[in-house]
């Protein structure tokens, strides 16, 4: 608990902003920033994915900034990648801003905006109306959910592979874990679904308990295995507790099929409403992502029962060689599977060595990579420990048979046989090396909670953008803002200053120049500058600024409305140090 509390701050921090989600806007139909000569009939959005669609999946504004009637959201027909809604008959002269807002088929919402002119470009007014923003407690209480189910699936597969493949004399003190991950499981995956409204449409948890925020999940493919799962667990809860069922004698056999069946049903419920549901080769990688997911449990859970077993062992020789010893190997093969389905699903996810450093995804992979290799060495430790426990105990017989003197002081123990009291030591040694292996599968738990949050690499690096908006001209002014950075590296702080011009609603240029410690220029290999409003809950739109040889820039990028944006930008000096800083950002018509 005491190793579990620092992850849940940190995950209940780090999701105070808009979460990342997977599926990525290719094109629009119209593009953004065009000036038509007719009006359009419908919006069309097309995804490098599938998208699930809201009730309030489109917010069109017109130029006077109030909100368009339109139809329900839909696809284009035959497409799921597509969002299109249909526009009115007529629309005034002017700029229509859209922000739009769906779930990608791995579960994760996402939101944009962008406009288009009818016959003329026009500015918006400077008082748009409030509309409700993402809730950042929704999406902090939706992801420690989720991490605390990944947790005790883990805790529950794994004690149970402990017990059928280790075979401990005792499994009595398992019962509290086993009850412990049941109950968790069970309630995280309740509050999964009834977050998942109120998730997707960017509302309060007050909103959870409504009836459409009640009935609107069964209706989706989320929302339908969060309720496939809840019935799974109910279903085997009950029939463990059934007194006939406990009673009765069943072939070892068809108890370990039915247990095979129920665990690889339970970790269907997480492949197919994740990564692997999306994307390409979407059956080999559901085969993967369970076969990575069941591996991962037997290693970590029955890591989490093993360190149970000898912290409740009465002596530290008590308990037999024999059982670390298969759990070193059943752990050999559980790592087998996860290094060739791991190989595998990052290949699926990265696209391309450049994503591994350019990414969020790639560096948040990285950082598991790392955490894995210090579990990997831990577990080469216990390896060891196990070893030389097996070997004590083949010396124990040995040591037994040793005749005693007739007569005079016992012989002295022989340094080639240690006593007993000292084949106690590889057990002690055993449990510090299991205890340290816990404490890293806690943090590639939480990590690769976040890895499920964050765009793959693939798809943030194929996307296409939508065409460069014209830049509007005949404002003469410009906001300049110098935002200060420090990633924490020697040498690795400075400023940033960006240039926006003319810094009004429409078309603009992006200009930006990173200064280094010393005050002179200095070359960085990646800048990110996005904008947030909000107040209206719109963005993070992305500059798509490039280096030019010195600075970064960028030709044209569309404001769409008035207001106090959130200016971010990302600077990253090297392949491992970097920082997001951030300022505010007054935009006017």
């Amino acid at each position: 608990m005491l190793l579990l509390l620092p992850v849940l701050v940190s995950l209940l921090l780090g999701t105070a902003a808009p979460a990342s989600a997977h599926a990525v806007l290719r094109t629009t139909d119209p593009a953004d920033g065009t000036v038509l000569r007719t009006a359009p009939r419908q919006v069309t959005l097309t995804f490098s994915e599938s998208v699930g669609l809201l009730t309030d999946s489109f917010r069109i504004y017109d130029p006077g900034n109030h909100r368009v009637r339109t139809g329900s959201a839909g696809h284009a027909s035959g497409h799921s990648d597509t969002a299109r809604v249909t526009l009115p008959a007529r629309l005034a002269t002017g700029t229509y801003t859209v922000a739009w807002r769906v779930v990608s088929a791995d579960s994760h919402p996402v939101s944009g905006a962008l406009t288009f002119s009818v016959g003329a470009r026009t500015a918006t007014p400077a008082a748009p109306p409030p509309e409700r923003t993402g809730d950042p407690v929704t999406t902090a209480l939706h992801t420690i959910a989720r991490y605390l189910a990944y947790l005790s699936l883990a805790l529950l597969l794994g004690t149970a592979a402990f017990v059928v493949c280790c075979r401990p004399p005792e499994t009595a003190h398992l019962r509290t874990p086993v009850l412990a991950a049941s109950a968790t499981l069970l309630v995280t995956t309740a509050a999964l679904y009834l977050l998942r409204t109120p998730y997707e449409e960017g509302t309060s948890p007050a909103t959870a308990l409504t009836l459409s925020s009640l009935t609107r999940p069964a209706t989706t493919r989320p929302g339908l295995l969060l309720l496939a799962r809840l019935v799974l667990l109910l279903l085997v809860a009950a029939a463990a507790a059934l007194p006939a069922v406990r009673r009765a004698r069943f072939p070892r056999r068809a108890g370990l099929a039915a247990a095979a069946v129920s665990a690889v049903a339970l970790s269907l419920t997480w492949s197919a409403s994740d990564h692997a549901s999306a994307g390409i080769q979407v059956p080999v990688a559901m085969v993967s992502d369970t076969l990575h997911l069941l591996a991962m449990a037997a290693w970590l859970g029955g890591l989490a029962a093993l360190l149970w077993t000898l912290r409740r062992t009465a002596a530290p020789a008590a308990l037999p060689a024999s059982v670390p010893a298969r759990f070193s190997r059943l752990a050999f093969a559980s790592v087998t599977v996860l290094v060739v389905t791991g190989v595998y699903q990052s290949w699926r996810g990265l696209g391309s060595w450049q994503a591994l450093t350019d990414t969020t995804y790639g560096r948040t992979l990285l950082a598991k990579l790392a955490v894995v290799a210090a579990l990997l060495l831990a577990a080469a430790c216990s390896r060891t420990w196990t070893a030389r426990a097996v070997r004590a105990a083949a010396l124990a017989p040995v040591r037994a048979r040793v005749p005693e003197p007739a007569m005079g002081p016992p012989l002295p123990p022989s340094p080639e046989r240690p006593t007993t009291p000292t084949a106690a030591t590889p057990t002690h040694l055993l449990r510090r090396s299991v205890l340290a292996e816990a404490a890293a599968a806690v943090v590639v738990l939480a990590l690769t909670t976040l890895l499920t949050s964050t765009v793959p690499g693939r798809a943030a690096t194929e996307s296409a953008r939508p065409g460069p908006a014209p830049v509007a001209a005949g404002i003469p002014t410009a906001s300049v803002i110098t935002v200060p950075f420090d990633t924490g590296a020697p040498g690795g702080h400075g400023t940033v200053q960006i240039t926006l011009d003319p810094g009004r609603v429409g078309g603009n240029s992006v200009q930006a120049v990173v200064y280094g410690p010393d005050g002179g220029f200095s070359t960085v290999p990646e800048l990110r500058i996005t904008l947030t409003l909000p107040a209206q809950r719109v963005g993070p739109l992305d500059t798509k600024v490039t280096n030019r040889g010195g600075y970064w820039a960028a030709d044209a990028f569309t404001l769409p409305l008035p207001g106090t944006w959130t200016l971010k930008a990302t600077v990253r000096i090297s392949d491992v140090d970097q920082v997001t800083v951030s300022a505010p950002l007054r935009v006017t018509r």
